[in-house]
């Protein structure tokens, strides 16, 4: 399985609590043996990873031609279905390649003459990742060729309809929310929640919600030996595996009203509307519950535009002021992606946890807000 850069350790955790013994873990991925009906499993339980890759084989090539007649050499009559549609995907960095796509026919042309020579006819193919998709991963002189058996990635978890202005990644409000110390018995408050993307993923994970009931088709579909009681025996797993939570309180709030009408669509796509409370209001009019143990994050603006840093550093300080004021026995979080403005915070974090989002270096800072007379000490972050 792969995943964006610092979410594997929250991808493992995932795949152990399926009942999996991880292989090796790194980076970008985790790595486990397991058959088409894992790959079923594991495409429709997991929120962090981003594809679940099936390992055909691995070789050495030095150039193109290396990779065209290794694959020549698969049966690939024997996976994909003469009357159906394949796509290809690359990883690859090799110095006689300057463009992945050369690579990508490379790949395609193996498998369309191999069809052909044993059949007498070949796959259509083309870009949309709808069908059967072959992935290959080449290395400098390293090869491996997979069935990518998700398609269109994982990440996405296919409830959020309308994105909002700069949403995070659902696999990544997942790995957030799974960082933090909630576990669903306490409120969880989510000031400047945008498009609702962590109170939407709270929710779902509260209740036991998994990706794959938002999504019906997977690249593993489209292969030869797939079975559709072999989906449909998952899809009734995670039905059945959903509960109901009178007691959760997860709480939402935006100044822009649109913002919060866009957070209630998605989360109606996803069946959580009714579980979290909206409010339209600033940040620091968002109402509390006065319960110990509760949980606040907040995912402010990074400021990525000329001058608008200076304009957030004053919003970052009310964040560390409010929190110091009013969130009193919570457990507070901020995540960022401007580790300078996160020094305007003005609290002494507890712990400061590793993200991406795109490629911007992303922490999420948490902070313990002492309900009695102990002070909040100010550091430097």
């Amino acid at each position: 399985m792969t995943c964006s850069n610092r979410l594997s350790i929250y991808l493992e955790q995932e795949i152990k609590n399926l009942g999996y013994t991880p292989v090796r873990t790194f980076k970008t991925g985790v790595e486990l043996f397991g058959n088409l009906q894992d790959c079923i499993r594991l495409n429709m339980n997991l929120r962090c990873a981003s594809q679940v890759l099936f390992s055909i084989k691995e070789f050495r090539a030095v150039n193109a031609d290396d990779v065209y007649n290794v694959l020549l050499d698969i049966a690939w009559e024997e996976i994909l279905p003469a009357d159906g549609y394949f796509s290809i995907s690359s990883n690859v960095s090799n110095e006689t390649i300057t463009n992945n796509l050369f690579a990508n026919v490379k790949v395609k042309d193996a498998i369309a003459d191999r069809c052909r020579e044993k059949t007498g006819s070949r796959p259509d193919s083309g870009a949309v990742l709808n069908g059967a998709v072959v992935h290959l991963y080449w290395k400098e002189e390293a090869a491996e060729i997979f069935l990518d058996t998700s398609g269109e990635t994982l990440s996405k978890h296919g409830y959020r309809k309308i994105p909002g202005k700069a949403p995070m990644l659902e696999s990544l409000a997942a790995a957030v929310v799974y960082a933090s110390v909630w576990k669903g018995e306490t409120p969880f408050i989510n000031p400047m929640c945008g498009s609702g993307t962590i109170a939407i993923e709270a929710a779902l994970i509260a209740t036991n919600r998994v990706p794959g009931l938002y999504r019906n088709n997977y690249s593993f579909m489209h292969v030869k030996g797939y079975d559709y009681s072999m989906y449909k025996k998952e899809l009734d797993a995670i039905e059945a595996q959903v509960v109901e939570r009178s007691n959760l309180i997860i709480t939402a709030s935006d100044i822009s009203e649109d913002a919060i009408n866009i957070s209630k669509i998605n989360a109606g796509m996803a069946g959580v509307e009714d579980m979290i409370t909206y409010e339209v209001c600033d940040f620091q009019e968002t109402v509390l519950p006065a319960q110990e143990g509760s949980v606040i994050m907040f995912n402010p603006e990074y400021g990525d535009r000329l001058g608008e840093e200076k304009e957030l550093e004053e919003t970052y300080a009310l964040l560390g002021d409010f929190m110091k004021k009013k969130c009193k026995g919570y457990t507070g979080y901020i995540f960022t992606g401007n580790l300078e403005l996160a020094k305007k915070i003005g609290l002494k974090p507890k712990r400061r946890i590793e993200f991406f989002t795109s490629k911007i270096d992303c922490r999420l800072f948490e902070y313990e807000l002492y309900a009695g007379t102990r002070d909040i000490r100010k550091s430097e972050v």
